[in-house]
């Protein structure tokens, strides 16, 4: 069962956005890095507030190159890179200390 923490977006500083994801699944065509889960999933999850799936993920997340090319690609332009970025920010606080 998941839990659900309500005040998971802000602690991603609220700069975190995929409210424009279309659920398109471009942005997993275009990975070079053939990703097992897609980012419009694991987005979806942290705007649910669903924290223990971000969590349980925290190895996809540090697989992203950042190289932009799903957000270069996205016809809704998410900022797929920055989204990554701010979840590995708080996967580094939350789990490893990092950044307090």
């Amino acid at each position: 069962m998941a839990r659900v923490n309500p005040a998971f977006m802000d602690s991603l500083d609220g700069r975190f956005d995929a409210t424009a994801c279309m659920n398109c699944g471009l942005c997993t065509a275009w990975c070079p890095m053939e990703v097992g889960i897609l980012p419009r999933q694991l987005f979806r999850h942290a705007m649910l507030g669903l924290e223990d799936k971000v969590l349980g993920e925290t190895d996809t997340i540090y697989q992203c190159l950042l190289c932009k090319l799903c957000e270069v690609n996205c016809p809704a332009e998410v900022p797929i890179a920055e989204n990554i970025r701010l979840l590995r920010r708080y996967v580094g606080a939350s789990l490893y200390g990092l950044g307090r």
